[in-house]
């Protein structure tokens, strides 16, 4: 894995976290003994420092509802918000903070290299890596490294960036060991945060 994809990962996973912070449920006892307790949000604070930071992304869009399928190599998770980064080499990731008192930085993404958007309100993600990461994974130049397992399925995202509202996202893939992930969001109708970064050429195609 290229530094950048591990840079792009881990801010993608930092932003969620600080999201989703005041909302996750408290671990058990001895897991909140062995931890910090968050650092308290600056309401000052928006979502456009959250965002992945440059060079790695032009394109960071959180969004809030709720996972009626969430499956992980067999095992159902709930979350409560995804998001989507562009990066400006044009690969595209659906990252889900899984709701997981067991690990808040249980995190797994569905990305590929090729989003197409095939109608006004239509975005088709094929997917060829599922990345998860999680309080076991190993750290590389002080950068947590996500699991990146070879995959092959497809994400697809109904609404539009342009006008701030994504009703569903719908991903399944495969990994080589035959293992599946599963994912199907519902907005909760809320307007989708979106922050451009570094605006590079856009490499989704438009399909008429």
């Amino acid at each position: 894995m290229t530094v950048t994809t591990m840079r792009l990962c881990a801010n993608i996973a930092a932003a969620l976290m600080l999201v989703l912070a005041p909302q996750m449920p408290a671990a058990a006892g001895d897991m909140a003994q062995n931890q910090p307790a968050p650092a308290a949000m600056d309401p000052t604070d928006t979502i456009g420092q959250l965002k992945p930071e440059a060079p790695d992304t032009d394109l960071f869009a959180l969004m809030t509802g709720k996972c009626s399928t969430l499956k992980i190599a067999g095992h159902d998770f709930a979350c409560r918000t995804i998001a989507y980064a562009h990066s400006v080499n044009g690969r595209a990731y659906f990252t889900i903070a899984l709701d997981d008192p067991a690990d808040q930085s249980h995190i797994i993404s569905f990305s590929g290299g090729n989003g197409q958007r095939t109608k006004e309100n239509l975005y088709d993600l094929a997917v060829d890596q599922v990345l998860i990461k999680s309080k076991h994974q190993p750290k590389a130049d002080g950068l947590p490294v996500p699991a990146v397992l070879k995959s092959a399925g497809r994400c697809v995202q109904l609404g539009s960036f342009a006008t701030l509202h994504i009703s569903s996202v719908v991903c399944s893939a495969t990994d080589t060991r035959g293992k599946k992930y599963e994912l199907r969001f519902e907005s909760d109708g809320s307007p989708i945060t979106v922050r451009r970064v570094n605006p590079s050429a856009p490499t989704i195609r438009e399909h008429g």
